[in-house]
This record gives structure tokens, C-alpha cells and sequence, in this order.
């Protein structure tokens, strides 16, 4: 059994993360500042007596024993994170500072959650962990954006300067159960306006793609790379290579709901990036893993949450 520390863990992929471990026989601690984490999320999981919950902001020290940590805690959506950019940065570079220090000082082992969004909008097709990116420093993503980079330049200073076991994760877009209904991205955008009857609404004109990975099959991919061999430390695209058109998954969306809405378009966000694939050739021949969900079968799952969260 381990003590295993989930920063952010009432988020989408912190409770997801949570679960899975605590069905893995471990002890968690799940520490939130409830942001954009909800309670509700993990609230089936507090009658389990090897999971605890703490009220935290990673931007202050936290002293606690642990054997291992995974650092998710920061706004990952648009609407989020760009409500208090400021805030964003500190979250992102400040929390990997304390919880960097932390592991250093208990001897963990330390996995941080970074993002596709290090690699900007991206000049080469598809990513690869080699790619430096192509990122506007001062745009209105840039606290995001610079801040993932910033903790990934801090991971392997940390690994350089004191040895450190770290594992860093660049995660790709992620869908399913337990996303905020009001987080702005486009899964839980479209879904919630189909279930509404709302026009759908798609930016730009629908070309710039995305590839969407079930959270079940992104998690298995943050576990196996924790424990993977510690010279194996990242960074690694988790994500899946399917690539989609915004278009495309409006159209799956209202198939799947049987929807009547409409879709309408409206001028594409600042930065918005045009293409998103990830390469994953490394972690397929480094973990053996790859995504098992189809599109299809994770929307069915998430519109299913979706009508559930909606008729309470």
C-alpha cells in the first residue's frame, strides 16, 4: 500500500485519478481549493476509510508524508484559467515549486500533469515530445501556456540539481464523466447545449482539429507512467491520435443527443490553435500504451453524466 498525495483531486482527472487508485488498494490524500474541483465529484468516495480530503491552495507549502504525488492542480480550461491569469501562473509555478519541495524533502516520487498546450499552436503534425512548440508568450493563454512550461522547467531542474523522481505528463484533450458543465471546453460545450436544445456553437469555421481521449484510458496512462522505471521520466504526450474536426464532433454530438439544435459559428479565440494531435509512438513503445475508447462510446458515457447532472 502506498500514500499517495493527488493535488487538484477534486477535478475531472483528480477524481478520476482517485478512484482508480484507492481501487488499487492505496491510501489517498485528495487536496483541492475547489476552484473548479467539486466535492460532489469525489463525495462517493469519502466512506472509503483509506481517502481523505483537504482544503489547500498549492500556492502555500503543504507538510505531509507521502510516497508518491501527482501534481494536477491548476485551471485547465479557457474560461477558467484566464479568469485569473495571475492566479494561474502562481498555481502553476508556484505549486510546482511546493510540491517539488515537498517531494524532495519526504523522498517521493513526483508526477506532474503538464499539458499539449506547451507546444502553442504547433508548426509540426502531429506533436512530438521533441517539438520545442510555437507559443505566444504574452497572449491571453500565455498564464497557462508559459506557466506548464515554467513547472516543466522546474521538474528537471529538480531532477538535475537534486536527483529528483520525476515523470512528466503531457496531456492531450481529455473527455468524460465529472467535467465541469461550465468549463468552456468544447465536449461539455456541445453536449450541454444539445441537452438544452441550444444552437451549438462552433468557433471559426470548424476546420481546426482536436483529438479527444476518454479520461478512463488518460488515466491508466498517468498510473502506468508513475510507475514506470524512475529513468524513464518524460517528458510523454498522453492523449489519443485520431484526429477530429471541431465540426465533426459537433455533428457526432447532436446525432448522439438527438438533438434539434443548430450550428452556428462565431470568430475563433485568440491563439486559438488550428491543430492538436499527439504523437505517441514513445509511450506506446515505453508503456505499451495506446487509448482503447472509441469516440462514440466515450460521448455516449459523458452525455449519459451530462443528462444525469441536468435532471437533478
Amino acid at each position: 500500500m502506498k500514500r499517495i498525495l493527488v493535488t487538484g483531486g477534486a477535478g475531472f482527472l483528480g477524481s478520476h485519478l482517485c478512484e482508480k487508485l484507492l481501487a488499487d488498494n492505496n491510501e489517498v490524500l485528495c487536496v483541492d481549493n475547489f476552484y473548479t474541483g467539486r466535492r460532489a465529484n469525489v463525495k462517493h468516495l469519502a466512506v472509503n476509510p483509506m481517502f481523505e480530503i483537504m482544503r489547500h491552495d498549492v500556492c502555500f507549502p503543504l507538510y505531509v508524508e507521502v510516497d508518491e504525488i501527482y501534481n494536477l492542480a491548476c485551471p485547465a480550461s479557457p474560461i477558467h484559467y484566464q479568469f485569473d491569469p495571475v492566479q494561474t501562473t502562481k498555481t502553476s509555478v508556484h505549486g510546482a515549486i511546493n510540491m517539488l519541495g515537498l517531494a524532495k524533502r519526504v523522498k517521493a516520487k513526483i508526477l506532474q500533469a503538464s499539458t499539449s498546450e506547451v507546444y502553442g499552436d504547433p508548426v509540426i503534425h502531429p506533436q512530438t515530445e521533441g517539438y520545442w512548440g510555437n507559443v505566444n508568450p504574452i497572449g491571453i493563454r500565455s498564464c497557462y501556456d508559459e506557466g506548464k512550461r515554467c513547472a516543466e522547467t522546474l521538474f528537471f531542474d529538480y531532477l538535475r540539481q537534486h536527483n529528483l523522481r520525476i515523470k512528466v505528463a503531457r496531456i492531450f484533450n481529455t473527455y468524460g464523466p465529472n467535467m465541469h458543465p461550465n468549463d468552456g471546453r468544447v465536449v461539455s460545450n456541445f453536449i450541454m447545449q444539445a441537452l438544452r436544445g441550444e444552437d451549438i456553437t462552433v468557433y471559426g469555421n470548424g476546420n481546426q482539429t482536436r483529438s479527444f481521449c476518454y479520461v478512463d484510458d488518460l488515466i491508466d496512462g498517468l498510473i502506468s507512467l508513475m510507475n514506470s522505471r524512475d529513468e524513464f521520466t518524460g517528458p510523454v504526450n498522453l492523449g489519443n491520435p485520431h484526429e477530429f474536426s471541431i465540426m465533426e464532433l459537433a455533428k457526432k454530438v447532436i446525432e448522439l443527443t438527438g438533438s434539434k439544435s443548430a450550428i452556428v459559428n462565431k470568430p475563433l479565440p485568440e491563439d486559438d490553435p488550428v491543430q492538436r494531435q499527439p504523437d505517441i509512438t514513445l509511450v506506446k513503445r515505453e508503456l505499451s500504451w495506446e487509448p482503447k475508447v472509441a469516440l462514440n462510446e466515450g460521448l455516449v458515457k459523458t452525455i449519459e453524466y451530462f443528462k444525469e447532472l441536468i435532471s437533478v
